[in-house]
Protein backbone atom coordinates (compact mmCIF):
# COMPACT_ATOMS: atom_id res chain seq x y z
CA UNK A 1 0.00 0.00 0.00
CA UNK A 2 1.23 3.77 -0.56
CA UNK A 3 2.40 5.32 1.83
CA UNK A 4 4.57 8.68 2.81
CA UNK A 5 5.93 9.49 5.53
CA UNK A 6 5.74 12.77 7.35
CA UNK A 7 8.71 14.77 8.60
CA UNK A 8 7.21 14.13 11.98
CA UNK A 9 6.76 9.97 11.14
CA UNK A 10 3.42 10.11 10.67
CA UNK A 11 2.36 7.29 8.05
CA UNK A 12 -0.07 9.28 4.98
CA UNK A 13 -1.86 6.88 2.79
CA UNK A 14 -2.70 7.50 -0.75
CA UNK A 15 -4.15 6.29 -3.91
CA UNK A 16 -2.09 7.21 -7.27
CA UNK A 17 -4.67 6.47 -10.11
CA UNK A 18 -3.59 7.07 -14.08
CA UNK A 19 -0.53 8.78 -15.95
CA UNK A 20 -0.93 12.77 -16.73
CA UNK A 21 -0.68 15.94 -15.26
CA UNK A 22 -1.63 16.00 -11.35
CA UNK A 23 -4.81 16.47 -10.24
CA UNK A 24 -4.51 16.05 -6.35
CA UNK A 25 -7.66 15.55 -3.77
CA UNK A 26 -7.81 16.64 -0.50
CA UNK A 27 -10.87 15.66 1.22
CA UNK A 28 -13.50 16.77 3.92
CA UNK A 29 -14.38 15.85 7.52
CA UNK A 30 -14.63 13.73 8.55
CA UNK A 31 -14.18 10.99 5.28
CA UNK A 32 -11.11 10.30 4.25
CA UNK A 33 -9.61 10.19 0.59
CA UNK A 34 -12.56 7.40 -0.46
CA UNK A 35 -14.92 10.39 -0.88
CA UNK A 36 -13.12 11.39 -4.17
CA UNK A 37 -13.32 7.69 -5.92
CA UNK A 38 -15.39 9.01 -8.72
CA UNK A 39 -13.73 11.76 -9.42
CA UNK A 40 -10.26 9.90 -9.39
CA UNK A 41 -11.55 7.86 -11.69
CA UNK A 42 -12.95 10.55 -13.86
CA UNK A 43 -9.66 12.32 -13.84
CA UNK A 44 -7.77 8.89 -14.76
CA UNK A 45 -10.48 8.03 -17.71
CA UNK A 46 -9.59 11.51 -19.32
CA UNK A 47 -5.74 11.26 -19.16
CA UNK A 48 -4.63 12.89 -15.91
CA UNK A 49 -2.96 11.21 -12.65
CA UNK A 50 -5.36 11.49 -10.14
CA UNK A 51 -4.39 11.39 -6.51
CA UNK A 52 -5.89 10.99 -2.87
CA UNK A 53 -4.38 11.13 0.68
CA UNK A 54 -6.37 10.10 3.60
CA UNK A 55 -5.42 13.25 6.43
CA UNK A 56 -3.77 11.87 9.44
CA UNK A 57 -6.03 10.31 11.92
CA UNK A 58 -8.68 9.58 9.20
CA UNK A 59 -8.72 6.36 7.34
CA UNK A 60 -5.79 4.22 6.75
CA UNK A 61 -3.30 6.90 7.93
CA UNK A 62 -1.71 6.85 11.22
CA UNK A 63 -4.11 7.22 13.79
CA UNK A 64 -2.45 10.20 15.81
CA UNK A 65 -3.61 11.84 18.99
CA UNK A 66 -2.69 15.23 18.08
CA UNK A 67 -1.33 17.31 14.85
CA UNK A 68 -4.86 18.31 14.29
CA UNK A 69 -4.44 21.94 12.63
CA UNK A 70 -4.02 23.35 9.71
CA UNK A 71 -0.58 24.48 9.53
CA UNK A 72 0.26 20.65 10.14
CA UNK A 73 -2.57 19.74 7.49
CA UNK A 74 -0.62 21.87 5.60
CA UNK A 75 2.91 20.24 6.28
CA UNK A 76 1.22 16.99 5.73
CA UNK A 77 0.28 18.39 1.93
CA UNK A 78 3.61 19.46 1.50
CA UNK A 79 5.05 16.22 2.14
CA UNK A 80 3.05 14.44 -0.29
CA UNK A 81 3.93 16.35 -2.89
CA UNK A 82 7.56 16.36 -2.48
CA UNK A 83 7.70 12.79 -1.79
CA UNK A 84 5.99 12.54 -5.67
CA UNK A 85 7.89 15.25 -6.93
CA UNK A 86 4.55 16.88 -8.47
CA UNK A 87 4.12 19.76 -10.37
CA UNK A 88 1.70 21.78 -12.29
CA UNK A 89 -0.44 20.29 -10.11
CA UNK A 90 -4.28 20.94 -10.05
CA UNK A 91 -5.68 21.40 -5.81
CA UNK A 92 -9.04 20.21 -5.46
CA UNK A 93 -10.09 20.65 -1.71
CA UNK A 94 -13.91 19.76 -0.51
CA UNK A 95 -14.96 21.37 3.14
CA UNK A 96 -11.85 21.27 5.55
CA UNK A 97 -9.86 20.39 2.90
CA UNK A 98 -9.81 23.96 1.37
CA UNK A 99 -8.13 24.94 4.03
CA UNK A 100 -5.53 22.66 4.01
CA UNK A 101 -5.40 24.00 0.60
CA UNK A 102 -5.42 27.09 1.43
CA UNK A 103 -2.95 27.29 4.24
CA UNK A 104 -0.71 24.91 1.56
CA UNK A 105 -0.83 28.01 -0.25
CA UNK A 106 0.06 30.17 2.24
CA UNK A 107 2.64 28.37 3.70
CA UNK A 108 4.20 27.07 0.47
CA UNK A 109 3.06 29.76 -2.36
CA UNK A 110 2.21 28.50 -5.83
CA UNK A 111 5.21 27.02 -7.44
CA UNK A 112 4.18 23.85 -7.73
CA UNK A 113 0.45 24.29 -8.35
CA UNK A 114 -1.56 25.08 -11.64
CA UNK A 115 -4.68 25.82 -10.44
CA UNK A 116 -6.78 25.18 -7.85
CA UNK A 117 -10.81 24.08 -6.78
CA UNK A 118 -12.39 24.62 -3.68
CA UNK A 119 -15.78 22.44 -3.49
CA UNK A 120 -18.24 23.36 -0.11
CA UNK A 121 -14.58 24.63 1.32
CA UNK A 122 -14.81 26.63 4.72
CA UNK A 123 -12.30 29.63 3.73
CA UNK A 124 -12.07 32.07 4.58
CA UNK A 125 -13.88 31.95 7.86
CA UNK A 126 -16.55 29.92 9.27
CA UNK A 127 -16.86 31.04 12.59
CA UNK A 128 -19.66 33.44 13.38
CA UNK A 129 -17.88 36.50 14.89
CA UNK A 130 -19.08 40.81 14.21
CA UNK A 131 -17.03 41.07 11.01
CA UNK A 132 -18.91 37.44 9.83
CA UNK A 133 -22.00 37.79 10.90
CA UNK A 134 -23.00 35.04 8.03
CA UNK A 135 -21.05 32.28 9.69
CA UNK A 136 -21.63 29.23 11.97
CA UNK A 137 -22.27 30.12 15.62
CA UNK A 138 -20.13 28.62 18.17
CA UNK A 139 -22.50 26.59 20.44
CA UNK A 140 -23.28 25.15 17.02
CA UNK A 141 -20.14 23.43 16.97
CA UNK A 142 -19.94 22.63 20.73
CA UNK A 143 -22.93 20.59 19.96
CA UNK A 144 -21.00 19.04 17.27
CA UNK A 145 -18.48 18.05 19.62
CA UNK A 146 -20.54 16.78 22.27
CA UNK A 147 -22.61 14.70 20.03
CA UNK A 148 -18.89 13.08 18.79
CA UNK A 149 -17.92 12.55 22.71
CA UNK A 150 -21.75 11.24 23.53
CA UNK A 151 -21.85 8.34 21.26
CA UNK A 152 -20.21 9.10 17.54
CA UNK A 153 -21.89 6.50 15.84
CA UNK A 154 -25.35 7.37 16.12
CA UNK A 155 -24.06 10.38 15.52
CA UNK A 156 -22.34 10.56 11.98
CA UNK A 157 -25.97 8.41 11.10
CA UNK A 158 -27.78 11.66 12.26
CA UNK A 159 -25.19 14.31 10.35
CA UNK A 160 -25.14 12.49 6.96
CA UNK A 161 -28.91 13.60 6.69
CA UNK A 162 -28.16 17.46 6.89
CA UNK A 163 -24.49 16.75 5.23
CA UNK A 164 -26.33 15.64 1.85
CA UNK A 165 -29.70 17.53 2.79
CA UNK A 166 -31.47 14.02 2.81
CA UNK A 167 -34.30 16.36 4.86
CA UNK A 168 -35.24 17.92 1.29
CA UNK A 169 -38.01 17.02 -0.64
CA UNK A 170 -37.07 15.44 -4.01
CA UNK A 171 -33.50 14.83 -3.23
CA UNK A 172 -31.46 11.99 -4.32
CA UNK A 173 -29.42 10.60 -1.61
CA UNK A 174 -29.35 7.34 -1.63
CA UNK A 175 -28.82 4.89 1.33
CA UNK A 176 -25.12 4.04 -0.01
CA UNK A 177 -24.51 7.91 0.03
CA UNK A 178 -25.30 8.23 4.07
CA UNK A 179 -23.72 4.55 4.55
CA UNK A 180 -20.80 5.31 2.95
CA UNK A 181 -20.38 8.86 5.18
CA UNK A 182 -20.80 6.49 7.91
CA UNK A 183 -17.96 4.08 6.96
CA UNK A 184 -15.42 7.02 6.40
CA UNK A 185 -16.23 9.03 9.37
CA UNK A 186 -15.88 5.58 11.86
CA UNK A 187 -12.31 5.39 10.31
CA UNK A 188 -11.64 8.93 11.81
CA UNK A 189 -9.88 8.88 15.60
CA UNK A 190 -12.35 10.52 18.42
CA UNK A 191 -9.80 12.82 19.24
CA UNK A 192 -8.96 13.96 15.73
CA UNK A 193 -12.84 13.97 15.04
CA UNK A 194 -12.85 16.75 17.91
CA UNK A 195 -9.83 18.65 17.52
CA UNK A 196 -10.38 19.16 13.62
CA UNK A 197 -14.07 20.59 14.35
CA UNK A 198 -11.91 23.45 16.42
CA UNK A 199 -9.82 23.63 13.74
CA UNK A 200 -12.40 24.44 11.28
CA UNK A 201 -14.59 26.58 12.95
CA UNK A 202 -12.18 29.03 13.84
CA UNK A 203 -9.38 29.06 11.53
CA UNK A 204 -9.01 32.44 9.97
CA UNK A 205 -8.04 31.76 6.02
CA UNK A 206 -8.03 35.35 4.89
CA UNK A 207 -4.28 35.74 4.53
CA UNK A 208 -4.09 32.66 2.76
CA UNK A 209 -6.35 33.30 -0.45
CA UNK A 210 -4.89 36.77 -0.55
CA UNK A 211 -1.87 34.54 -2.02
CA UNK A 212 -3.75 32.71 -4.32
CA UNK A 213 -2.26 33.67 -7.99
CA UNK A 214 -3.24 30.86 -9.85
CA UNK A 215 -7.12 30.30 -11.70
CA UNK A 216 -9.40 28.91 -9.02
CA UNK A 217 -13.05 27.55 -9.45
CA UNK A 218 -15.46 27.51 -6.42
CA UNK A 219 -18.05 25.80 -6.44
CA UNK A 220 -20.81 26.00 -3.63
CA UNK A 221 -24.46 24.14 -3.06
CA UNK A 222 -26.93 27.30 -2.06
CA UNK A 223 -28.20 24.51 -0.03
CA UNK A 224 -25.06 23.40 2.52
CA UNK A 225 -26.40 22.99 5.53
CA UNK A 226 -22.88 22.39 6.84
CA UNK A 227 -20.75 25.30 5.17
CA UNK A 228 -23.05 27.88 4.42
CA UNK A 229 -22.43 29.80 1.14
CA UNK A 230 -22.83 33.00 1.99
CA UNK A 231 -20.26 32.99 4.39
CA UNK A 232 -17.68 31.23 2.47
CA UNK A 233 -17.47 30.18 -1.26
CA UNK A 234 -19.45 33.97 -1.85
CA UNK A 235 -16.49 35.44 0.47
CA UNK A 236 -13.22 33.41 -1.22
CA UNK A 237 -14.64 34.31 -4.59
CA UNK A 238 -14.56 37.53 -3.94
CA UNK A 239 -11.12 37.37 -2.17
CA UNK A 240 -8.93 35.24 -4.96
CA UNK A 241 -8.00 36.99 -7.67
CA UNK A 242 -8.46 34.95 -10.32
CA UNK A 243 -11.29 33.04 -8.97
CA UNK A 244 -14.98 31.81 -10.70
CA UNK A 245 -17.83 31.06 -8.63
CA UNK A 246 -20.23 28.38 -9.44
CA UNK A 247 -23.13 27.89 -7.77
CA UNK A 248 -25.50 24.38 -7.67
CA UNK A 249 -28.93 25.40 -7.26
CA UNK A 250 -30.45 23.03 -3.98
CA UNK A 251 -27.33 21.73 -3.61
CA UNK A 252 -25.69 19.91 -0.60
CA UNK A 253 -22.53 19.67 0.67
CA UNK A 254 -21.68 16.36 -0.42
CA UNK A 255 -22.10 17.85 -4.24
CA UNK A 256 -18.86 15.26 -5.37
CA UNK A 257 -21.19 12.16 -3.95
CA UNK A 258 -24.88 12.70 -4.52
CA UNK A 259 -26.16 11.11 -7.89
CA UNK A 260 -27.12 14.31 -10.00
CA UNK A 261 -24.49 16.48 -8.96
CA UNK A 262 -21.80 14.40 -8.45
CA UNK A 263 -21.84 14.07 -13.07
CA UNK A 264 -22.52 17.70 -13.08
CA UNK A 265 -19.40 18.49 -10.72
CA UNK A 266 -17.13 16.13 -12.47
CA UNK A 267 -17.97 17.39 -15.79
CA UNK A 268 -17.22 20.90 -14.30
CA UNK A 269 -13.96 19.84 -13.19
CA UNK A 270 -12.83 18.37 -16.29
CA UNK A 271 -13.94 21.15 -18.02
CA UNK A 272 -11.47 23.43 -15.98
CA UNK A 273 -8.34 21.15 -15.93
CA UNK A 274 -8.62 21.88 -19.73
CA UNK A 275 -7.86 25.62 -18.71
Amino acid sequence: MPFVTTRDNVEIFYKDWGKGRPVVFIHGWPLNGDAWQDQLKAVADAGYRGIAHDRRGHGRSTPVYDGYDFDTFADDLNDLLTHLDLQDVTLVAHSMGGGELARYIGRYGTARIRSAVLLSAVPPLMLQTPDNPEGVPQSVFDDIKAGILKERSQFWKDTAVGFFSANREGNKVTQGNKDAFWYMAMAQTIEGGVDCVDAFAATDFHEDLKKFDIPTLVVHGDDDQVVPIDATGRKSATIILDAELKVYGNGSHGIAMVPGDKEAFNQDLLQFLKK
